[in-house]
C-alpha cells in the first residue's frame, strides 16, 4: 500500500491561525511512511486537509526525560526544528487526551491544568497549560530556551558574535537585519511602514539568500511602542503564514538587541497576539517565554489524497 493511501486518525489544531495536522503516534504508527511526502499531501489546501505542515505527537526518545515528543514537517515536506505555535497545540493535545504518564503534569494552581516537558529538535522544553471555562486547555506558556545569537550557530554566513543591524540590499532595497535562532533560523527587519512591504516578493529572496545556508524564516516588524509591535512572516518551507511563534520570540529578542522593545511585549500577528518575555540574563542566556492560545478545530481519518 503506497504512502498516499495510508489510513490514520488526525486532529487539526491551530495557534493564532498557524495551523497543523497532528497525528497521535501513541496509539498509531507511521513507521515506513514517507513523512515529507505525507506532509506535502495533507498540507495541500485544495486536495488535502489544508495546513502549514504536519506534526507528530509521539512518545519521547529512549533515555530522554520528557512527557511527549514533537516531530514537525513544513508544508513543503522539509523538516522543521521547532514551531512555537505548534508546541502549544502539542501540549493541549497531550493534556486533553490523557497522554501524560501517571504522576506527571501535576497542576500547581486552580487555573493550571498541567506542567509538562516536550522533546523537540531544539531540546526538551518546559510547558505550562492553563484551563478554559470548559476545563480543557485554552492557553499555554512555553519556556522557549535561550536565543542563539552567534551567527555561525544560527546559521548565517557572517563573522563575529552577533548579527545586529547588518546592512543588506535585497530586491533593490536596503535593509538592516538582525539574526536570531530559537532552535530554527530567523531574520528580523524593522520597518517604518509594514503595509508597504511586498512580502510575497521579498520573503523568498531572503529565505534563500546565500547568507543563510539552511534558509531562514523572515519577519518584517513595525514597532508601535516599547511594549507593542506588529509583524508579518514569510516562513521557511511554508511561505506567508498567519503566525510564527518562534518568529515572535525572535522579533522580541531583536527588538531588545536594537533597543526598540522592552523585555516584555505584545506581538501582533495576522492570526492573533502573543505575549513574549525575555528576562534579564548574563550575555543573553536567559530563556524566552511565549504565551498564547491553542485551539482544536476538528478530527478525522486520512485515507490518502485523491
Amino acid at each position: 500500500m503506497g504512502n498516499a493511501k495510508r489510513t490514520f486518525e488526525f486532529t487539526k489544531m491551530h495557534g493564532i491561525s498557524n495551523d497543523y495536522v497532528y497525528v497521535d503516534c501513541f496509539k498509531q504508527s507511521l513507521d515506513g511512511v514517507d513523512l515529507p511526502a505525507l506532509s506535502r499531501e495533507v498540507s495541500d489546501r485544495h486536495r488535502g486537509i489544508g495546513s502549514d505542515g504536519l506534526i507528530l505527537i509521539a512518545p519521547p526518545s529512549p533515555g530522554v526525560k520528557a512527557d511527549v515528543r514533537m516531530e514537525m514537517y513544513n508544508a513543503d515536506g522539509s523538516r522543521g526544528e521547532m514551531c512555537g505555535n505548534g508546541i502549544r497545540c502539542v501540549a493541549k493535545y497531550a493534556v486533553d487526551y490523557g497522554l501524560l504518564r501517571s504522576g506527571a503534569g501535576g497542576a500547581t494552581s486552580a487555573a493550571v491544568v498541567a506542567s509538562l516537558l516536550v522533546e523537540t529538535d531544539r531540546g526538551v522544553l518546559g510547558v505550562t497549560a492553563f484551563r478554559g471555562s470548559d476545563g480543557r486547555v485554552e492557553r499555554v506558556r512555553v519556556d522557549m530556551g535561550a536565543p542563539i545569537l552567534r551567527p555561525r550557530d544560527i546559521p548565517v554566513e557572517l563573522p563575529g558574535e552577533r548579527c545586529v543591524r547588518h546592512p543588506l540590499e535585497v530586491g533593490g532595497r536596503r535593509f538592516a537585519l538582525t539574526c536570531v535562532s530559537m532552535g530554527n533560523p530567523h531574520v528580523v527587519l524593522f520597518v517604518d511602514d509594514l503595509a508597504g512591504i511586498d512580502l510575497p516578493r521579498l520573503g523568498p529572496l531572503f529565505e534563500r539568500h546565500p547568507l543563510f545556508p539552511k534558509r531562514v524564516n523572515v519577519h518584517f516588524a513595525q514597532v508601535h511602542s516599547r511594549s507593542e509591535a506588529t509583524m508579518r512572516t514569510w516562513e521557511r518551507g511554508s511561505g506567508i503564514t498567519m503566525a510564527c511563534g518562534t518568529g515572535a520570540c525572535a522579533v522580541l529578542v531583536a527588538g531588545v538587541l536594537e533597543d526598540k522593545l522592552a523585555r516584555d511585549a505584545t506581538l501582533h500577528l495576522p492570526g492573533g497576539d502573543l505575549r513574549i518575555e525575555w528576562p534579564e540574563g548574563e550575555n543573553g542566556r536567559a530563556s524566552v517565554f511565549k504565551t498564547g492560545p491553542a485551539v482544536e478545530v476538528f478530527s478525522g481519518v486520512w485515507r490518502g489524497a485523491a
